[in-house]
């Protein structure tokens, strides 16, 4: 049996070619989508708007991490986050990996224009292996000698799904990689189209893995700038959380082309996976827009304790509370008797502010976001 090669074994490494008609249509999509979100972004209000940038970088950080099979608190990277974009509000104390995560999601946001290099791939590095003590190399490509391989967890038969190149010849397959990137970006003669170019860049760096941990992390990272490089602005999206919700597929995708450098399925997968993740964003715009029109309708008839209470079921996400607010929730979060959360929760369905269902105890209470459609 002749032992298959792995691509970038392969004469045609790193050429990679796909079939270009077969992507427009997703290309086509993609612009359109874009167009739609950054129209629709306008319409809201700065402080939404920051609270969008929170929420998709923190969305980001939280399942790119997860993907790799890293638990991170929702909570404590928004609060990273928003410190490290001047934010301010209510600081929580957060571990070494859920702050290095945090400032690499920033660092995207604020950098995704200069070129890609050496020392922002070194620094990314640094920042999601922070409080890491079991890697030799952190910084800096891997230098060990044995061949870094991607292997199965089954204890009774190892299985090596991939190999990547070896560490002596990182530094050139390297260079290689990051002069295509800059030479392939949005103004160069070698422009590639944005799906293109950010799965291209994806799947890319994963194959010469030139760390030890981290790869999936940075290759996601490296597709987000691309992606934001050709809209001009900060990308809109975040690719981690549409990935990890079908992570098999993902790596699936990854491991049928193991051996070729033509990636025409990768890029239709990875082309879907993008725009996916455009309708969830502007799922979320919508939702942050009917919010702003909510509280122009209700703001000056609600007291302070409904004020509270509106501000928690808000900020519990479109899903709002699991299982719907309960009298016991407003006892809970305002601080007051059991009488006067049930006249404030009448007068909030009298005045069209919450919807009510269920009886007595099992009475459960959301907002009413048709009321200003």
């Amino acid at each position: 049996m002749i032992e298959k090669k792995w691509n970038w074994q392969s004469t045609k490494w790193p050429n990679f070619t796909y079939e270009a008609e077969a992507l427009e249509r997703l290309e086509r999509e993609f612009s359109h989508q874009t167009g739609l979100l950054q129209g629709t972004v306008k319409h809201i209000s700065q402080e939404d708007k920051s609270i969008l940038m929170v929420e998709l970088m923190s969305s980001e950080a939280l399942k790119t991490s997860a993907i790799e099979g890293h638990n991170l608190d929702r909570e404590s990277l928004q609060s990273s986050i928003r410190k490290n974009l001047g934010l301010g509000g209510k600081q929580l104390q957060s571990t070494p990996e859920e702050s290095g995560i945090s400032e690499m999601m920033v660092s995207l946001y604020q950098r995704f224009e200069e070129p890609l290099n050496d020392r922002q791939i070194f620094d990314w590095h640094e920042m999601i292996c922070r409080g890491r003590r079991d890697l030799e190399d952190i910084g800096c490509y891997r230098t060990h000698e044995d061949p870094m391989r991607i292997v199965s967890n089954r204890l009774d038969k190892e299985e090596v799904f991939f190999e990547a190149p070896p560490s002596k010849g990182l530094s050139a397959e390297m260079k290689q990689f990051i002069n295509w990137f800059n030479n392939t970006a949005p103004d160069q003669k070698n422009a590639l189209l944005p799906l293109a170019r950010a799965g291209m860049a994806h799947f890319y760096f994963l194959c010469i893995h030139p760390f030890e941990d981290g790869n999936g992390r940075i290759a996601r990272a490296i597709s987000e700038k691309a992606l934001s490089q050709d809209a001009g602005q900060t990308s809109l999206i975040s690719i981690s959380q549409t990935i990890e919700a079908k992570k098999k597929d993902y790596y699936s995708s990854l491991q049928a082309h193991n051996h070729t450098c033509e990636i025409s399925a990768w890029l239709n997968y990875f082309g879907e996976t993008v725009i996916h993740a455009q309708k969830q964003t502007m799922d979320l715009v919508e939702f942050l827009i009917q919010k702003s029109k909510f509280y122009d309708q209700f703001d000056e008839v609600m007291n302070e304790r409904q004020k509270k209470i509106v501000g928690r079921l808000f900020g519990a996400g479109r899903k709002g509370f699991e299982g719907g607010l309960s009298a016991k929730n407003y006892v809970s979060i305002t601080k007051t008797s059991q009488s006067t959360a049930t006249r404030d929760l009448q007068d909030m369905v009298a005045k069209g502010i919450l919807l009510s269902a269920g009886e007595l105890k099992g009475t459960r209470y959301h907002l009413n976001m048709a009321a200003n459609t």
